[in-house]
């Protein structure tokens, strides 16, 4: 690796070195080794008052930083006092960076002769008289450096800005003699073109952009063309946001001195990149400053799509029909509805993938490219602690039913949450053999115990989720999940032993293994392709979720759904506890197609669950006669014919609660029945043999057991 460019035994003049780029100039410079003088008059923009206070405090600071600089308080029309400074101080002047400036922004009829000279003393007559005074010193000593400072206004003009504009573009004219002139004394001047954040842009430039244009960004070109070892001279060069490009009213195409948006730029990264900065060959004519604006806006749109680590994690994923298929049973898709053969039987006419299932490539380079570990500063990263918080995926372009997949992982940005934790963002985009891209994908993994670092709690990279509309439901889906769920669901890749292993859940704080969030989203998806796109995944555009609470394997989930446009949002709950599991979520459609049979479900709980709460209070008052019975019973109550409700009576331990069954705990008889047909039953309205030949009552497992129930439903006849 080349060592680092040195300034040791330079002189350096800064004018206007009190704050912005003047500052960062003279920081960088003394860095380097030069003396440096930080020459700043103490006044306002516009040119009014003067201070001492601005140059002694970068002084201070370079002084405190081992380096060597002296204050000078002159007006840059006193240009020989300054360079008089160098030479009392230091012996020589080799370096001088002409940075001074106000502003006095006037519209051409209102511009007052004040308004006019002002800007021209400062801007143009102080280069010119700070320079001369240099010239003759850097003319004996057979050496120079001098940059002039230009700006877009100058170059391509500005509304309100006449007198600044004619001196920033008589500065290029000085700037073009001058290097004539130097040459054969080895002085070299070069004029900069800035686009900064600075006291004189902090109300101009849009909030976003003056962010992003970093003094530290600019500084570092100028260095290099300070520098001994550049030849160049007589160039603009036009800078801002770590870009640069040579410009002399064309613009050549310029190089991104930064690899991504949190990236600093060196000296060598300049002098590295310079062929490129210079480089002509794809010139175009700069004719607004507009333009010239929107170069560096979209500059900064490509670093932020950019890794924010700079590595990026590339891995093939190759499936075949099987893989669709499992993925598809892994998430609710059945035999019992015929619209899913189309995902569960290869040789259907119309086999395709889930519009869910494009998540799954990405999400194993993901999981298997270690970019979450080594995210956080200063952080160890405890895999029990990492949890999914949200995902999002964009579908580009349909993929065969069999293939291998490109994917590229990247970490996009990383978010301080303080006391909370931190949230890593992962993107991914996945490509087709063709190498078309087919799609882009987010996952946000929050991260326990690891804030705190210092990190933004922000970023514009982050894909947020939508509110749902504050009316009732358009639509609901209630589908029951599998005991094996989990089990099932992990063959399609995601082998996370909280999902499997009990002892692993624990350490996490859970009592049994719990389902995937990446299954519960793949169960909300689907519920609503089918309710909103004829479960067609082509039409699938975007699905973005929030996970918020975990799902059990064998809980009922519920799917409300609101439509707005070709957007539906969706949010999914467990019908068990009532909790909230996937929100802020929606799905964006290319058509909608509703469901002919859109149903909307109550809000409110089912009728027989007071009935459920009666038993429980007969059972706890009377025990003895409730273990009698010595049985276990599990209830599915269905609504719309999809189960709702889940309830066990075991009376071995004579508890009765919502759900599946606990772990251990081994179903003696399974009865699924309408809510409905079990209050009918419960109050003599419906003789249980009569539902049962009718198929009302569904009973597996030990049929006789039932009779024994009788006598406790029966005290419910009351209700």
């Amino acid at each position: 690796m080349a060592s680092k460019l040195r300034y040791d035994g330079r002189v350096a003049v800064v004018t206007g070195a009190g704050a912005g780029l003047g500052r960062t100039y003279a920081l960088l410079l003394a860095e380097r080794g030069a003396s440096v003088v930080v020459n700043d008059l103490g006044g306002g923009r516009h040119g009014d008052g003067s201070s001492t206070k601005a140059a002694d405090t970068v002084v201070q600071e370079i002084k405190a930083k081992g380096g060597k600089a002296v204050a000078d308080y002159n007006s840059v029309e006193d240009g020989e006092k300054i360079i008089q400074t160098a030479l009392d101080s230091f012996g020589r002047v080799d370096i001088l960076i002409n940075n001074a400036g106000i502003l006095r922004d006037r519209t051409f009829a209102r511009i007052s002769d004040q308004d006019w000279d002002l800007v021209h003393r400062v801007h143009l007559k102080g280069s010119f008289k700070t320079t001369q005074a240099a010239w003759p010193h850097m003319r004996k000593q057979q050496f120079g450096r001098i940059i002039m400072t230009s700006s877009q206004s100058g170059l391509c003009g500005n509304f309100g800005q006449a007198n600044y504009s004619a001196a920033k573009f008589g500065l290029v004219g000085l700037n073009n003699t001058l290097a004539l002139e130097g040459e054969k004394y080895n002085i070299h001047c070069n004029t900069i073109v800035p686009t900064a954040a600075s006291r004189l842009t902090e109300d101009i430039l849009p909030p976003e952009m003056f962010a992003e244009l970093r003094p530290t960004l600019i500084a570092p070109v100028v260095a290099w063309l300070c520098h001994e070892s550049c030849e160049d001279n007589g160039s603009i060069i036009d800078s801002g946001a770590g870009f640069a490009a040579q410009c002399r009213m064309y613009r050549g195409a310029g190089v991104n001195l930064r690899k991504t948006i949190s990236d600093e730029v060196s000296i060598e990264d300049v002098r590295d990149s310079w062929s490129q900065v210079t480089d002509m060959s794809k010139a175009a004519p700069l004719t607004t400053i507009q333009a010239a604006t929107a170069n560096l806006m979209t500059v900064l749109e490509e670093l932020r799509s950019t890794p924010a680590s700079g590595k990026v994690v590339e891995d093939k994923f190759i499936y075949t029909p099987r893989d669709l298929i499992i993925y598809a049973l892994g998430v609710g898709a059945s035999t019992k509805n015929p619209d899913d053969l189309r995902f569960i039987y290869e040789n259907d006419e119309q086999f395709a993938a889930l519009p869910s299932f494009y998540i799954i490539p990405g999400q194993m380079v993901a999981m298997c490219s270690g970019l979450v570990d080594n995210a956080i500063p200063g952080k160890i990263v405890d895999p029990t602690q990492l949890l999914h918080g949200e995902q999002f995926v964009e579908i580009l372009k349909p993929i065969s039913t069999s293939g291998t997949l490109t994917n590229k992982c990247y970490v996009a940005d990383v978010l301080d949450k303080g006391d909370k934790g931190a949230v890593v963002l992962m993107n991914v985009d996945t490509y087709d053999e063709e190498g078309d891209h087919v799609a882009h994908s987010q996952m946000s993994c929050f991260i326990r115990r690891v804030g705190n670092f210092g990190g933004p709690q922000s970023s514009s990279k982050q894909i947020l989720c939508a509110d749902k509309p504050k009316r009732k439901a358009d639509a609901s889906r209630i589908q029951a999940t599998l005991l094996d769920q989990a089990a099932l669901y992990r063959l399609s890749g995601d082998s996370n032993p909280l999902h499997i292993d009990p002892n692993f859940a624990a350490m996490g704080g859970f009592n049994r293994p719990i389902l995937h969030g990446m299954a519960t989203l793949g169960f909300a998806s689907k519920h609503v392709l089918e309710l909103y796109a004829g479960n067609d995944p082509s039409l699938v555009k975007t699905i973005k979720v929030r996970f918020t609470k975990p799902v059990l394997p064998g809980h009922t989930l519920k799917t409300d759904m609101w439509r707005e446009g070709n957007r539906i949002h969706f949010e999914t709950s467990v019908i068990e506890t009532g909790d909230v599991v996937i929100s802020g979520a929606y799905m964006d459609l290319k058509e909608v197609h509703p469901a002919g049979n859109l149903h909307k479900v109550a809000a409110e709980s089912l009728k027989c669950e007071e009935m459920f709460n009666e038993m429980r209070k007969r059972m706890e008052g009377d025990p003895a006669t409730a273990k009698k019975i010595n049985g276990v019973f599990l209830y599915n109550i269905t609504k719309n014919g999809q189960v709702a409700g889940k309830w066990v009576v075991d009376l071995k331990q004579c508890k009765l609660y919502k759900g599946d069954a606990e772990p251990g705990v081994k179903v003696d008889t399974t009865l699924t029945v309408d809510d409905q047909d079990m209050i009918d039953i419960t109050t003599g309205k419906l003789n249980p043999q009569v539902a049962f030949m009718k198929q009302k009552l569904k009973i597996t497992g030990n049929i006789m057991l039932t009779q024994k129930l009788q006598g406790l439903l029966k005290a419910q006849s009351k209700l």
